[in-house]
């Protein structure tokens, strides 16, 4: 067999590293969720299938995401909420409308969130806004999400290090 070139080997060393940074995203022992239908960057699945992102969606990201999201100046409904997570996420982290809007109606339903029709009568878009309480679910959420994003950025900031030289 034939001895790797120097540019065969760094290849197999950053996919090396790459499983090893989603081991690390992931955890030991952890169960990587199927994959979502959007698609991330270069054409590869997005969302809970991804190890990275799927981390941070067990650490409760897109919770927190919504939670930051309701105490903005934007008017928060369901639709705007999920563009607003992809457009942050540089489409990293979708949300698709069976987990956004049960989400918000338990927010609700343990007080975090008020949601009022745009129009009673028509009752075409709910908008919602944080409580009190919301606002002290996102911090305590804000202390269990961030050390997984460190984690998460440590991993791609090595991936980088590894394809960049």
């Amino acid at each position: 067999m034939a001895a790797d070139t120097p540019t065969t080997e760094r290849r197999r060393q950053a996919r090396q590293a790459a499983r090893e940074a989603a081991r690390q995203a992931v955890g030991p022992g952890a169960e990587v969720p199927p994959e979502e239908s959007a698609p991330g960057r270069g054409g590869r699945p997005a969302g809970p299938g991804d190890p990275l992102s799927g981390a941070l969606r067990r650490a409760g990201l897109v919770r927190l995401l919504v939670l930051q999201l309701l105490d903005g100046e934007e008017p928060a409904y369901g639709n705007r909420l999920i563009e607003r997570i992809r457009e942050l996420s540089g489409g990293l982290v979708t949300v698709n409308p069976n987990t956004m809007y049960p989400l918000l109606r338990r927010l609700e339903d343990e007080g975090l969130a008020v949601g009022e029709w745009e129009h009673p009568v028509r009752r075409s878009r709910r908008f919602y806004r944080i409580t009190d309480a919301g606002v002290a679910e996102r911090e305590t959420l804000r202390d269990d999400v961030l050390p997984t994003l460190d984690e998460v950025a440590d991993a791609v900031a090595s991936l980088r290090r590894e394809l960049t030289g």
